[in-house]
């Protein structure tokens, strides 16, 4: 039965990342709209809120793969000016919408759909913010992805990528390990931090021609 369940996690995550968007895009709408996804309605104490309160510094932020609208409501208020969060699932935003509406966010939060592999957003963000929504994202398209929304960074923007790194047994997951390496070896890293109590990591980092501070110093 182990091995069934296991065999069956890697088929659904290797078409969640390889897969036709239009199948991405059933699966994801399913099961939001199932209630699978209900567990992680509240995480508002999550590793990820500090760094990217203080990076973001009262300005914008773009959430590539925001699901039910986590961030955009959890967040500290006055931490950021506007949000943009992507999803390819109608189902997580009509969910993220309704949360935006209840929490009084609407004139600052939007919410857009479409597959973040693929999509073309305008203007430039502070924080470029991949939260576990990396995971979906094939190893080899990692750099170009992260390259291509390097045009979308503000002068002091920054990515940040939060990924668990510790498996159900306690032991390093390799595949989010070879990420943050890949992450690691291409760009240039302003802050890593990994949380004691759960393991995730979250890194901060920028393209190498830049070396902005959380103010837009240099550093």
């Amino acid at each position: 039965m182990h091995i069934v369940s296991r065999t069956a996690r890697f088929v659904r995550g290797a078409l969640l990342s390889f897969g036709p968007r239009w199948f991405k895009k059933y699966i994801w709408n399913k099961e939001f709209g199932e209630g699978k996804w209900n567990f992680i309605d509240n995480t508002a104490e999550d590793c990820v809120y500090p760094p990217l309160e203080k990076y973001a510094c009262k300005g914008s932020i773009l959430d590539l793969g925001c699901g039910p609208g986590n961030t955009a409501n959890e967040l500290s208020l006055t931490s950021y000016s506007t949000y943009l969060g992507v999803d390819i699932s109608e189902a997580a935003l009509s969910k993220a919408t309704d949360r935006t509406v209840m929490s009084g966010r609407s004139e600052k939060n939007r919410f857009a759909i479409g597959d973040f592999l693929a999509y073309e957003p305008e203007g430039s963000f502070d924080v470029i913010l991949f939260r576990e929504s990396m995971y979906h994202v094939p190893i080899g398209k990692i750099k170009p992805l992260l390259y291509k929304y390097s045009g979308h960074l503000s002068n002091r923007g920054v990515f940040m990528v939060r990924l668990g790194l510790v498996d159900q047994k306690g032991d390093t997951a390799r595949r989010p390990a070879r990420m943050i390496g890949l992450i690691e070896s291409a760009f240039n890293v302003v802050e890593k931090q990994q949380d004691k109590r759960t393991g995730a990591v979250v890194i901060v980092f920028q393209p190498k021609e830049t070396h902005l501070g959380p103010n837009g110093s240099d550093e």
